[in-house]
């Protein structure tokens, strides 16, 4: 029997980037100082965790960081068929989230953006998935029961964290993360990407 053909599929992009230790301990680093000189932070989707205020992109460290992920960017847009002669992807914004035990963001997705990104810089064992919701407003109001959740009938995907692993998303795909549970800090980088004419 064919295939269900997929029409409107929404891409989430998991890469787990080589050679990662050098540029996540120089994020640390940074994102430590950060936190030293800033320990409220600002308040978003964050339950209980610190969130940073934007990077100052002109910096050194989030420029290597631009530099170390940027072949991942260029992936996506390749596979995106976007085209790139009158196009380019800008890192508009960037900011860090520090989650301990027992603290979570709330669902919400990023506006004015193209795509989103979230890099590990620490991801201990259950330390909360990132949580991705189905876009499509017409399962919200029709779901039949599943016996087993795959590609074609799960509501809700969660992906769980690891070090030097970039995930990449569209910006209006709602997400989530589930609460630490762990005594360690779940440290990531997160990121907007808008795609605008050069």
């Amino acid at each position: 029997m064919n295939k269900p053909n997929l029409l409107f599929p929404t891409p989430v992009w998991t890469i787990n980037l080589d050679n990662y230790k050098d540029i996540n301990e120089q994020m640390y680093t940074y994102i430590k100082f950060n936190q030293k000189n800033d320990e409220t932070g600002i308040s978003r989707s964050n339950v209980k965790g610190w969130h940073s205020k934007d990077f100052n992109l002109n910096e050194k460290e989030p420029q290597s960081f631009i530099s170390f992920i940027l072949p991942a960017i260029e992936q996506v847009m390749n596979d995106m068929n976007w085209e790139k002669e009158k196009q380019t992807a800008k890192i508009n914004n960037m900011w860090a989230i520090i989650n301990t035990g027992g603290s979570a963001n709330l669902r919400h997705q990023h506006g004015n953006s193209t795509i989103s990104g979230a890099y590990y810089v620490r991801a201990p064992i259950n330390s909360g998935d990132i949580v991705f919701y189905d876009p499509r407003p017409a399962p919200v109001y029709s779901h039949p029961n599943i016996l087993n959740p795959n590609l074609l009938n799960a509501q809700v995907n969660g992906i769980n964290p690891k070090e030097g692993a970039l995930i990449l998303f569209p910006s209006y795909l709602d997400h989530s993360v589930n609460e630490n549970q762990s005594d360690e800090e779940r440290i990531v980088i997160s990121f907007n990407i808008k795609i605008q004419m050069k």
